[in-house]
């Protein structure tokens, strides 16, 4: 009989500032995220996120496949601002390769600001107006598909000993469709015992953050950042790819009063900024760490070669510090044999900054068997 010991994440994702448009609350809605599990296991357990919000939320119910998720044995809970909340551990038996709904109902005046936007095939999400937390099928007339992931952070299954977590940490890169693709292989090539952890941000940067609501959702920097999203049961690996916005943000206070020049880091200054927010961080935590390189620049709309170099030697550092455990080489997977600074044809979104869907799945396949 199979035993199942060991608190294991399954799926998870970070929690940023939610993008400050001009409607910033909902009322009587329900938000409905499609999970596929992973692992076989017999218990769930969900962390719910107001880690950016300013105002207690308050979770009027939810549920997992119409199984209420209680904690402390209500259904209610008030979640307070900078804080995350633990559900109750829920019995509930899952089989690897199974896709569980869990849905969220939420009844008065709400602020939406606790929340990440992701792609891929892995990851979507549906709202509707009106409380249809309990219904089998949400109403079309009423619902539409999201790829905001809002309050729902991490979701644990009490599993194997043998199953583990590698936790994929980054920017917009890794918030859009390599870790999918990367589960996706997991499952055909037969790794099932890891689970693949998504904490990712777009626009976020090592050393600093915005505080204006024009580029708050570009996220909390890496100091702030790493601890929280560290917090992951079972996880064994982490694979860092972060640093890019730091290169290619700032522009100029004569161009932008929110991005000078002043922030453009040295070399120095990024290499220390992973070494004492993260690795350090990490290996407290026993985690193996692994360096992602970054991707090709060339056309973005604030390319400089001058970034481009700084890029590459940050790249070098990537490749070679002894400090990592092993470098995913994802520069050297998507850029051009004969011009280095661009993308490989077909791996280019358009944006010059951005990988196609064709380039996520090379990223997902330059991940090392080791770490699976």
């Amino acid at each position: 009989m199979t035993e199942f010991t060991k608190w294991v994440a399954c799926w998870g994702n970070a929690t940023s500032i939610t993008d400050r448009k001009e409607a910033v609350y909902a009322k009587d809605i329900t938000l409905r995220y499609p999970v596929k599990m992973c692992f076989n296991g017999s218990k769930l357990r969900f962390r719910f996120s107001n880690l950016t919000g300013t105002e207690p939320v308050t979770l009027t119910k939810a549920y997992v496949d119409g199984t209420s998720i209680t904690f402390d044995s209500l259904q209610q809970v008030v979640i307070q601002p900078g804080e995350e909340m633990n559900s109750d551990e829920i019995p509930f038996g899952v089989t690897a390769g199974q896709t569980i709904q869990v849905s969220m109902y939420f009844a008065d005046y709400t602020q939406m600001n606790a929340g990440t936007l992701i792609t891929g095939p892995l990851s979507k999400g549906r709202y509707s107006y009106g409380d249809f937390a309990m219904a089998e099928d949400l109403p079309m007339d009423l619902t539409r598909n999201t790829n905001w992931f809002y309050f729902l952070n991490t979701i644990d299954v009490l599993t194997e000993e043998k199953n583990h977590a590698l936790v994929c940490y980054g920017d917009s890169i890794t918030a859009q469709s390599w870790p999918d693709y990367l589960s996706l292989r997991t499952w055909e090539q037969g790794f099932n015992n890891v689970s693949i952890i998504r904490r990712a941000v777009s626009g976020t940067r090592i050393l600093r953050q915005y505080d204006c609501i024009t580029y708050q959702a570009y996220g909390l920097k890496g100091a702030t950042r790493f601890p929280i999203e560290l917090n992951v049961a079972g996880a064994s690996a982490v694979i860092i790819q972060h640093g890019i916005n730091d290169i290619i943000h700032p522009v100029g206070v004569e161009v932008n009063p929110f991005r000078p020049w002043s922030d453009m880091p040295t070399l120095d200054e990024m290499i220390k900024g992973v070494e004492q927010l993260y690795i350090a961080h990490a290996r407290n935590l026993g985690l193996k760490v692994w360096s992602g390189t970054l991707l090709p620049i060339e056309g973005w709309r604030t390319y400089t070669k001058e970034r481009d170099v700084l890029r590459c030697q940050f790249n070098e550092w990537l490749r070679q510090s002894p400090l990592f455990d092993g470098c995913v080489d994802f520069d050297l997977a998507v850029r051009d044999t004969k011009n280095p600074a661009a993308f490989a044809a077909g791996f280019d979104s358009g944006d010059h900054l951005h990988p196609s869907e064709a380039a996520y799945k090379a990223m997902a396949d330059a991940v090392p068997l080791e770490l699976l």
